[in-house]
């Protein structure tokens, strides 16, 4: 297979790509497919750290049930290390590109780092930059309204606050963050949003953030992206090892589908493809 770079992937195509994805939204749920190429991660650990064959046939395997497939090369875990820019790009340059060539499906790059050299070359990511990056890089709206990806504003804090009023400091932030994107002029039709569970929350915040699905989307009038999958807290609600918490993710992802969410961020595509599959069969009924 001959070695394609994110560069020479051109506008067109990432353009072709995210509109593809965006084009889902609304009409079923779409699948996001992990892809982890960190050391520490708390589900692959260094299961896809190496650029080889292994990991290319698990990505396009992934596309049987993903609609994307997100790449990241930092861990976001509770008590993860922080990876320096250059050493993030390191572990991503050698992936992206023969990625891109292998499967036709959207890729997104889950960064917040704005000077990071995939943001920067194709506008947070060959399609879409997700996650915590609008939060803690000032420069990320910009760099991701310049380079026309879509985006996904995530909810994070460092820390719990167990005797906040959630709610309202989740939408007080989330306007904030809202504010940053609409100055930079992204369209909104090209964001979404994510109530970060399992960011700064304890398990009574994030089961309220899951609850309040439908009031965020309506609140903000934006396709909201549910992450969940395999999170401690289906290990503190099942009693499960991280292995063990798929129908935890399942229940999760059902009920928050119920509620309107349209973006589901999963290690388990096909599982989840068959129980959408089930649910709309009902539904349809």
């Amino acid at each position: 297979m001959a070695e394609t770079t994110i560069a020479e992937t051109t506008k067109a195509e990432r353009n072709r790509r995210r509109d593809s994805f965006l084009s889902l939204l609304g009409v079923r749920p779409v699948i996001m497919g992990i892809l982890n190429v960190t050391p520490d991660s708390f589900s692959d650990g260094d299961a896809f750290n190496r650029p080889s064959r292994r990991w290319l046939r698990r990505a396009s395997w992934s596309t049987d049930g993903a609609d994307v497939i997100d790449v990241g090369a930092e861990s976001t875990r509770p008590g993860h290390t922080p990876v320096p820019l250059d050493e993030e790009w390191r572990r991503l340059e050698p992936l992206i590109g023969p990625l891109l060539a292998a499967i036709a499906a959207p890729v997104s790059i889950d960064t917040y780092k704005a000077r990071n050299r995939t943001s920067r070359d194709c506008g947070g990511g060959p399609d879409r930059q997700r996650r915590v990056g609008l939060q803690k890089d000032s420069e990320m709206a910009g760099v991701v309204a310049d380079g026309g990806a879509a985006v996904v504003i995530m909810h994070n804090r460092d820390a719990c606050r167990s005797r906040d009023r959630h709610r309202g400091r989740h939408a007080k932030i989330f306007r904030a963050i809202d504010r940053s994107a609409d100055r930079a002029g992204i369209p909104r039709q090209r964001m979404l949003i994510d109530p970060g569970i399992g960011f700064g929350k304890n398990k009574a915040q994030n089961l309220k953030a899951l609850q309040a699905t439908a009031r965020l989307r309506e609140a903000f009038g934006l396709p909201v992206l549910i992450g969940v999958s395999r999170k401690r807290l289906f290990g503190d609600l099942l009693g499960a090892g991280v292995e063990g918490r798929l129908i935890g993710t399942l229940a999760a992802n059902l009920a928050t589908l119920a509620r309107g969410a349209a973006v589901f961020r999963v290690h388990d595509a096909a599982e989840h493809a068959a129980a959408f599959k089930v649910f709309h069969a009902i539904d349809a009924a």
